[in-house]
């Protein structure tokens, strides 16, 4: 039993061991895998998250509250094209899931974007820069990827939902599949876009 225990406490020490060399031969690669890394734990939880709140919120009247804003042209068939397009009704009745739906997106989306922030700097990128200014820039970096991740939702959400609950007759199944791939696109601009974002505002003073 005990000498178990120490083998996989080598074991254990070895790959670190691996780990640290690896580190100080490429200090970018191993920075962009821990960012990899901590990355799809924040989209597993917005995984967790996101039903949970649409749940929550489609058991109020909020799912019949419009919320359509920041038009932006039009559709290919003559529709107004909102940045965001929840219209109101439930997505199993046919509607765009209202301010219900909008808000547990956001609210999940914000959840997971504070735990991100704080994870990355400490953990990836250690930083130990002014933290309201990384923060200030963080917000607003934040809020320009969400109008430009919601804009292209537009193109593809409709489409996805369309799909799985009525042309595949997955019903709520469907549902449930198109919200985590929604996610799952929305998490995948954000995990794009903020890495190199990261690598400017989460500086280590230290370092210069």
């Amino acid at each position: 039993m005990a000498s178990g225990k120490i083998k996989q406490n080598k074991m254990v020490a070895g790959m670190i061991d691996i780990w640290v060399k690896y580190k100080e031969k490429h200090p970018n690669i191993a920075q962009f895998l821990v960012f990899f890394m901590l990355s799809n734990g924040v989209t597993v939880l917005q995984f967790v998250l996101m039903p949970l709140l649409k749940n929550i919120f489609g058991q109020t009247p909020l799912v019949d509250t419009n919320f359509q804003i920041m038009q932006f042209g039009h559709n290919f068939d003559g529709s107004p094209y909102y940045v965001f397009d929840y219209a109101a009704g439930s997505l199993s009745n046919g509607g765009g899931g209202g301010l219900a739906y909008f808000l547990a997106v956001q609210i999940t989306i914000g959840i997971a974007q504070v735990i991100n922030f704080f994870a990355q700097r400490n953990i990836t990128f250690k930083s130990n820069s002014n933290i309201w200014k990384a923060a200030f820039w963080y917000v607003v970096a934040y809020i320009l990827i969400t109008i430009g991740a919601a804009a292209a939702q537009g193109f593809y959400k409709a489409p996805i939902y369309n799909l799985l609950m009525n042309t595949w007759g997955w019903g709520s199944a469907g549902e449930t599949t198109a919200d985590i791939i929604t996610m799952l696109i929305n998490s995948a601009i954000s995990f794009w876009v903020f890495f190199p974002i990261f690598k400017i505002i989460f500086k280590n003073e230290s370092e210069k």
